[in-house]
């Protein structure tokens, strides 16, 4: 049985991921050409891993890459909403600019809790770059600092999506698009 067969519908495909991303890279860009302190491009582990590898390609500045990983869906389809950070940053983000990169904002928790661990780290300001925001099922709001900025590739709407890095108990990640999970699959 192949991938395909599990997703009720493909919500982006591989083209418009793909152009969106071209978009964000360039609008990063000129927003941060005038940046004189180091920019750092942080991807969260492990779903942004591929729209993190797109991105920082297309970015036409020096950035450092680094990843950090808070988990707070454990094996379940919904955030439990207690993030834990598993994985920290391994360079020195004092005083410099973060770029946090996600695959998705759900609830925000888990958001929250990075930004304001990057931020106690010394960070000079934490952007944030999501491939998917689901505005749906936010449930706290988070706040950037310094002079940081919220890009978004697309607002997703309440399903569960996997492809392009998101997951379902760890598959599906290798899809090249994003679609909608059949929920016998992870009910």
């Amino acid at each position: 049985m192949s991938m395909d067969e599990d997703l009720e519908r493909v919500l982006w495909t591989a083209d418009e991921i793909a152009a969106r991303i071209a978009e964000l890279a360039k609008q990063i860009s000129d927003e941060f050409r005038r940046v004189r302190s180091p920019i750092v491009v942080v991807g969260v582990a492990t779903g942004a891993f591929l729209f993190l590898a797109d991105l920082v390609r297309q970015i036409t500045l020096p950035v450092a890459v680094d990843f950090i990983r808070a988990e707070s869906y454990g094996s379940g389809t919904r955030s439990n909403g207690a993030p834990v950070i598993t994985f920290d940053v391994k360079l020195d983000i004092s005083g410099k600019h973060i770029i946090l990169v996600e695959d998705i904002v759900d609830t925000g928790n888990t958001l929250l809790c990075l930004i304001a661990h990057l931020k106690s780290k010394g960070a000079q300001s934490v952007s944030v770059c999501t491939l998917l925001d689901k505005q749906a099922r936010r449930t706290v709001h988070f706040e950037l600092f310094g002079e940081g900025k919220f890009y978004s590739g697309f607002e997703c709407p309440d399903y569960f999506v996997v492809g392009y890095g998101l997951d379902f108990a760890e598959l599906y990640r290798n899809l090249p698009y994003i679609g909608v999970l059949k929920p016998e699959k992870y009910s």
